[in-house]
């Protein structure tokens, strides 16, 4: 095992005004409500809205919680945009949008595709702006920085992970983040303040990698390569699908693998072993995970096989149970009338809510939204008419609780609350394979967990 550099180094160096820790005041529900679903059919020349009508048993009140507001505007996303069709079709597999630069201002959008390619986009109009290739193996999954909006990364197949200013025309990074020779990166995310870079590495042999690197700088635009502060090698067994740090404490970070683990570490510990906080066993292959719940303390995860899996974090130090929800297959816990529920995307956690929420789909093009509680799973709405394959990828803005997604289809679509789209042009389906399936492997039931 390599030694790893504590990150602890890099934190001590930061003030305390600088760290990056903020605090999250959670909304705060007085009442609760029992809510009985049936479906509603909203239905235009262009467009079909799917909306679960609900019977509010109970009520104390004649005014809607946040948490019933929130799912009503989430049943009620419109297309507002679609992007041009491109002269090189491809699955759009990530998606990651930047913080407007100001107020009024205009966020950035970047895409994953499965030609290796990395594609930006204006926010507001999906007007293509860059595309970017990786010279000597394909990218992998998208992030923008932090702390500044140009600055968008991608993971490379052949051990590096770079990262572009959106400003210059040159396909040249500002940064490259090197990795060791047998390194083939498929996940990485960058801490919030911009500190810490991680990528996760296919399984060489016997072994698969966490590496990380000092981010420190990009903003500089420095043009040497970095090498990595060093490795976790121990605590996964297989490839390492995805890497999630914490929305707001820099030194946490989740990992998932289809070894069927989910690891939470603490990186700024001094080593690997006192590093993992926790190891949860989801029993499958991880394909999506994330944060959610108040200040943060919970931890969700979706398996290639459709399960759902979250945790709570906070009651690692108690006697009580850490698990608050396993489906083994969502497919067959939520009743998607008419519709079916073919697959599941991935989590999003809805702050102003408190509400976590799952997005999934159909092969034709149908969007789901799911909501999560302690109880079991229930459906929100389903959006109808957008995509017409297979829905890869989406990205939740808070800012203007928008949604975007994108597809096999090769479309971007933006979604807001209430929007009229001009022109609804359906693009058929492309029959292209994409690289994550080409890459995804029947999962193995040999499991070991390392901890509670």
């Amino acid at each position: 095992m390599l030694v790893f550099r504590s990150v602890k180094t890099l934190f001590s160096e930061l003030s305390y005004a600088n760290a990056f820790y903020f605090l999250i005041f959670p909304v705060g529900f007085l009442f609760e409500r029992i809510i009985r679903f049936s479906e509603v059919s909203v239905q235009s020349s262009s467009l079909k809205i799917i909306i679960p009508a609900s019977r509010v048993i109970g009520q104390v009140s004649g005014e809607m919680t946040a948490v019933e507001k929130v799912e009503e505007q989430l049943a009620g996303l419109r297309i507002a945009r679609r992007c041009e069709p491109s002269e090189e079709p491809a699955y759009l597999l990530d998606i990651h949008s930047s913080r407007a630069a100001q107020p009024g201002s205009s966020r950035l959008v970047a895409v994953s595709c499965s030609d290796e390619s990395l594609r930006v986009y204006d926010g507001e109009t999906l007007r293509s702006l860059r595309r970017y290739r990786g010279p000597a193996g394909g990218l992998s999954g998208v992030r923008f920085a932090h702390t500044c909006d140009s600055l968008v990364f991608s993971a490379c197949s052949h051990g590096k992970v770079k990262c572009w200013d959106v400003r210059s025309d040159t396909q040249k990074p500002v940064q490259v983040f090197s990795g060791y020779p047998s390194n083939v990166f498929i996940s990485f995310d960058v801490s919030c303040g911009d500190i810490v870079v991680c990528a996760g590495t296919e399984k060489v042999e016997k072994d698969a990698f966490l590496v990380f690197w000092d981010a420190r700088g990009i903003t500089d635009c420095a043009s040497a390569a970095k090498e990595p502060l060093g490795v976790y090698s121990e605590s996964h067994n297989d490839d390492i699908t995805k890497i999630c740090f914490h929305p707001v404490e820099p030194n946490l970070l989740v990992s998932g693998s289809t070894d069927g683990l989910v690891n939470v570490f603490d990186i700024n510990k001094d080593n690997e072993d006192d590093a993992l906080i926790s190891t949860c066993n989801s029993d499958s292959s991880v394909s999506s995970l994330g944060w959610s719940g108040e200040d943060y303390k919970q931890v969700y995860c979706v398996t290639h096989d459709e399960g759902f899996c979250w945790w709570d974090m906070a009651q690692l130090d108690t006697e009580e149970p850490i698990t608050l929800l396993h489906v083994l297959d969502v497919r067959e816990s939520v009743c998607a009338e008419n519709h079916g529920l073919h697959y599941l995307v991935g989590g999003l956690y809805h702050e102003k809510a408190g509400k976590l929420f799952l997005i999934g789909g159909t092969f034709t093009g149908d969007i789901h939204l799911i909501s999560c509680s302690t109880d079991g799973l229930s459906l929100v709405g389903t959006l109808c008419g957008g995509h017409s394959a297979t829905v890869r990828s989406f990205c939740w803005s808070p800012s203007d609780e928008s949604l975007l997604t994108g597809g096999e289809d090769a479309q971007l679509l933006l979604w807001k609350p209430g929007a009229v789209e001009r022109s609804l042009t359906k693009k058929a389906s492309l029959k292209i394979s994409s690289s994550v399936q080409k890459r995804v492997r029947v999962h193995s039931t040999s499991l070991k967990s390392k901890k509670k």
